[in-house]
């Protein structure tokens, strides 16, 4: 009986101390540009895109985000216009699209 609560003490303590590194998790780049299409898809045609495989810290608002950037390209009746974009590391919301 001690060895399982000594057991249980250590596996708690030790899920306590790793929870910040398991909190700071991303997700792939290649989700992350899915979700940026998905999310550009609703206003837009996309018919290129890319993106940065290595993350990078941006402030926005007056906040740090790690963010991958990325581009689309949209077809539109006049030819094809050009998009940059971030895109938070952590669970793919789209923090920026501007035309470039």
């Amino acid at each position: 009986m001690k060895k399982l609560s000594f057991g249980l003490g250590i596996g708690f303590a030790l899920g306590y101390l790793l929870r910040p590194t398991i909190s700071k998790e991303r997700i792939s780049p290649e989700k992350a540009l899915k979700k940026a299409k998905a999310t550009a898809a609703t206003q837009h045609t996309i018919s290129g895109s890319w993106i940065h495989m290595n993350p990078e810290t941006v402030e926005r608002y007056g906040l740090q985000y790690e963010v991958y950037r990325g581009g689309m390209s949209t077809s539109t009746p006049d030819g094809t216009v050009q998009f940059e974009f971030i895109v938070e590391t952590k669970n793919g919301t789209l923090l920026e699209f501007i035309q470039s």
